[in-house]
């Protein structure tokens, strides 16, 4: 499959080796969930800069001024209950402080017990540490989508308001985990290191449709979720490292995992409020968002070989136990909880067959997911670029 010449390692084009999308095997659930039902995207992607062909966004209106009025209210509360879930920069860990010194005479050997550290970990796990890691390394595509929200963008780049603040802070603690997860397999000499900064410029280049359009009451449940699947997915996969040996790595995904545990319950919070003010709205964007299943930020995915890449990539994480449809249903009975979605009272027609939907679907999520759970732990095993063409 990986021919070797001159020690550079030549990969062949495989997408007709790949694992078919797993609408194939009837899994719908697939990470944060599989493409947007909404998003009609065709993974034959331009190869020269990585835009999907065809992208087709459901509509999203702007919202009405008594919706903007709501998050105008909001801001005095917002910058005393979700700006104090950030960090100072110097109270923040950094990427080097996991890292081996290289500004030390023993960085050479540092380097050495990172890779001795590393040798026990199975590819599959690899896999998903990369893929998180370029997930999390696609940063300046989710600023970009805040900052295209209605109410919450930063107008100048340096607004006051605590939407504005919230944002680059928040990107700011974001942008640590990619640069640690990097840095740290690079050093491994697991990885393919070009292959995946090829799939980190192909991601950012294809931007994502998340189904949120400019609405921010999607926008919030949206990235409620999402930290909460990162939050999950991280922690998952620092017990896998542990098991093998590497204690640093699992430290390093635990501390990541701390990180997003603490921005979803900033999200979570703000979601929490809206159903306080308006929970008509927040339960029908709720529920019209679970219809359309919540997608993984990265699903425009692509290395320049695989076309289903992050259909693989998510096959081989549910696999690992690193994240699963389990999980994501797992996420969702969390926040009916959590939002108290049950004991909602007062709602329009439309409103309560909104809620009926939600606290009803992770019943039948799970009845599906139960039988398709076996089907995706024997799907064939596929070669990825990530880790020099080696099969998974």
């Amino acid at each position: 499959m990986v021919s070797k010449l001159n020690n550079t390692f030549i990969i062949p084009s495989y997408p007709m080796l790949a694992l078919p999308p797993l609408a194939t095997i009837k899994s719908k659930f697939c990470m944060a969930s599989t493409l947007n039902s909404t998003s009609k995207v065709r993974y034959n992607l331009r190869k020269s800069v990585g835009h999907s062909d065809e992208v087709n966004l459901g509509v999203i209106h702007p919202m009405p001024p008594e919706k903007v009025e709501i998050f105008k209210h909001m801001e005095d509360w917002a910058s005393e209950n979700i700006l104090t879930h950030l960090k100072p920069a110097e109270k923040c860990w950094q990427p080097q402080d996991f890292l081996p010194n290289s500004t030390s005479d023993g960085f050479l050997e540092q380097v050495k017990e990172l890779r001795a550290r590393t040798m026990e970990i199975p590819d599959d796990i690899f896999i998903s540490l990369v893929g998180n890691m370029i997930t999390e390394e696609a940063l300046p595509t989710y600023q970009s989508r805040f900052n295209a929200t209605d109410v919450l963008c930063d107008e100048t780049g340096i607004d006051n308001t605590p939407w504005a603040i919230w944002s680059r802070s928040w990107s700011a603690e974001e942008n640590r985990h990619g640069d640690l997860l990097n840095k740290y397999l690079y050093l491994s000499g697991r990885v393919d290191i070009k292959q995946i900064e090829k799939t980190i410029q192909y991601l950012i280049g294809s931007g994502m449709d998340v189904g949120t359009g400019a609405n921010p009451y999607r926008a919030m449940i949206y990235t409620s979720f999402q930290e909460r699947a990162t939050f999950v997915s991280h922690g998952n996969t620092a017990k896998l490292v542990k098991k093998h040996g590497d204690l640093k790595l699992a430290q390093i995904c635990g501390t990541i995992a701390a990180d997003e545990k603490r921005h979803e319950t900033a999200y979570t919070k703000i979601v929490e409020k809206l159903f306080e003010l308006d929970p008509n709205e927040t339960i029908i964007v709720f529920a019209d968002m679970m219809r359309r299943k919540i997608s993984m930020p990265a699903h425009l995915m692509y290395d320049g070989y695989d076309q289903n890449l992050f259909l693989n990539f998510c096959t081989v994480s549910s696999r690992t136990g690193v994240y699963s449809a389990m999980d994501y249903i797992d996420v969702l009975e969390h926040f009916i909880a959590k939002w108290k979605v049950e004991k909602l009272t007062g709602l329009s027609s439309e409103g309560q067959k909104s809620q009926n939907y939600v606290c009803g679907l992770a019943q039948r999520m799970r009845k599906v997911e139960g039988r398709n759970d076996k089907r995706v732990k024997e799907t064939q095993t596929v070669p990825f670029s990530w880790i020099l063409g080696r099969e998974v």
